[in-house]
């Protein structure tokens, strides 16, 4: 059994939109996806995972994307990519 996380919502952020801590701001994101792990290891070394038009390769001991497609595309300059925050339901993100 692994002990990584099987799955995470990722939120596309634009970059210029800070919070007062200058990172990006997770609460307003333009896109987010569910993402669920696929079992095998992404071109960076870390877990891939896929859903709902995104494939990403996540830390999940830093909760990092490290590598991502929308769409089958890179993002777009300006835009990041974002772990969105746990809700300590055993949900990612804002979904139940």
């Amino acid at each position: 059994m692994t002990t990584e996380p099987q799955r995470f919502e990722i939120l596309l952020v634009p970059e210029h939109v800070k919070n007062r801590s200058g990172a990006p701001r997770a609460d307003h994101p333009l896109r987010s996806a569910v993402v669920e792990a696929t079992g095998r290891t992404g071109a960076s070394g870390y877990p891939r995972y896929v859903g709902e038009g995104m494939e990403a390769d996540i830390d999940p001991a830093t909760r990092t994307v490290e590598a991502v497609l929308v769409d089958g595309s890179e993002l777009d300059p300006g835009m990041t990519a974002l772990i969105a925050p746990e809700t300590g339901k055993g949900a990612p993100g804002r979904r139940p």
